[in-house]
């Protein structure tokens, strides 16, 4: 079963995440797995305040219902859709 937010249905693109987050480095032809923590930690933090988001989303009222939402999750929800780290399904 899927979950609809504001009438859709998303999801967390891990492959972007990855991709989003990986410093990739060659040497000495291996190549080396380095991810910036800055990227790891903000992403890891959107994702939370996006996931425990407590009030409910009335997928009927659409904009009008979204003035319900915390500060923190719309600046959450709108970075994670900016970086096309969250995606429609």
């Amino acid at each position: 079963m899927m979950i609809e937010i504001f009438g859709e249905n998303y999801y967390l693109n891990v492959e972007k995440i990855d991709t989003f987050c990986n410093l990739n480095s060659k040497k000495d032809e291996e190549e080396e797995q380095k991810v910036s923590i800055m990227k790891y930690e903000l992403v890891k933090m959107l994702s939370e305040v996006v996931l425990s988001e407590m009030n409910e989303i009335d997928d009927k009222l659409g904009a009008k219902g979204s003035r319900e939402l915390s500060i923190p999750f719309k600046l959450s929800w709108n970075t994670l859709l900016r970086y096309n780290l969250i995606e429609k399904l």
